[in-house]
């Protein structure tokens, strides 16, 4: 069957299709009586409007391009959320792309922006290097940054307060839980937010007189496979530690996977937090103790920003939101 069009419409209101097309787009110039009968008709024949096609006739894309670095994460997958669930709203569509380990993140922004069918982009960016910024200051629509980075640039930015979140949770372990032998599995040197992480970890120990040795920061790169690693690390060593701090939820759950693996219980045998609150964190046995970043709400903010940004005026105020962290506690420690 042959989907309705404004013609379809047209001949059935007995109207003209520019009339139709006003209607359809809340044009002042066409009465009310006509507007809803316009409004009814499209609604009892299921039409929907092809935004595309109108981005191209209108030479404005209501196409926004989000760039992560995976999306086979849980994390990256409520930011895509919170992103579409704005632009949805918005009637804009969202085209998700990610750079693979083969390809830098800054040649697929690059290709994203040389397509030419974007009216904006939002980037996961886990490290503003020079190349990144060369490339983006060539862009010509509007960009918005989630990074983990707190230099100021001259594009808007969502940014994680990772490293009060890290420093709140290790105080947490310390003072509240009393644990005197913490281990933290960092995420990938490269990246501002496990960075920031880390730091938060090492100034809340030294601020409890807590001396780190290196063998207290294990070296993990965000993923489950790594925190499993870095779990059979622990195990192995002398004074086997009380408690591990995991830079994100992914690596807790390796955590997890290795305790099973080798008959450790979590808490008893050995503690286990981490960072950002995934979606399956509350159902793990025992609940995962973590850092909540509410992460839809970062792809929502993203989103808002940038439409604002596409409708109005790229010189639209220049934005710089931080999005604070609150602990969860449950039963892992």
């Amino acid at each position: 069957m042959t989907p309705p069009t404004i013609k379809v419409i047209a001949k059935k209101a007995n109207v003209s299709i520019a009339t139709v097309s006003r209607a359809l787009n809340n044009d002042h110039r066409v009465k009310d009586e006509t507007r809803n009968l316009i409004l009814k008709i499209s609604r009892e024949l299921n039409y929907n409007p092809n935004l595309l096609a109108r981005s191209f006739v209108k030479r404005q894309s209501n196409v926004i391009g989000l760039i992560l670095p995976d999306i086979y994460d849980e994390f990256f997958t409520e930011i895509i959320r919170g992103v579409d669930e704005v632009t949805f709203s918005s009637k804009f569509f969202t085209m998700v792309a990610s750079s693979h380990k083969y390809r830098s993140l800054a040649e697929s922004v690059s290709t994203f922006i040389k397509g030419g069918m974007l009216g904006g982009i939002i980037i996961l960016v886990s490290s503003l290097t020079e190349e990144f910024i060369k490339v983006i200051d060539q862009s010509r629509i509007p960009v918005v940054l989630i990074t983990g980075s707190d230099h100021k640039t001259k594009y808007d930015t969502i940014t994680i307060d990772n490293y009060q979140g890290a420093f709140g949770m290790t105080e947490f372990l310390l003072r509240t839980k009393n644990y005197k032998n913490p281990v933290h599995i960092s995420g990938p040197a490269d990246n501002d937010d496990a960075v920031f992480r880390k730091k938060g970890f090492i100034d809340a120990c030294k601020k409890n007189n807590l001396n780190i040795p290196k063998s207290s920061i294990l070296f993990g790169d965000f993923s489950r496979e790594s925190g499993e690693a870095a779990f059979f690390s622990v195990a192995k060593m002398k004074n086997r530690p009380d408690v591990i701090f995991a830079a994100n939820d992914m690596m807790a759950l390796g955590c997890y996977d290795a305790a099973a693996n080798l008959g450790l219980k979590i808490p008893n045998d050995i503690a286990v937090a981490g960072f950002d609150d995934i979606f399956v964190s509350k159902y793990l046995s025992p609940g995962l103790t973590t850092v909540r970043v509410q992460i839809e709400e970062v792809g929502k903010a993203a989103a808002e920003i940038l439409i604002k940004k596409m409708i109005q005026d790229q010189s639209y105020t220049l934005h710089s939101i931080r999005i604070s962290t609150e602990l969860k506690i449950r039963e892992s420690c």
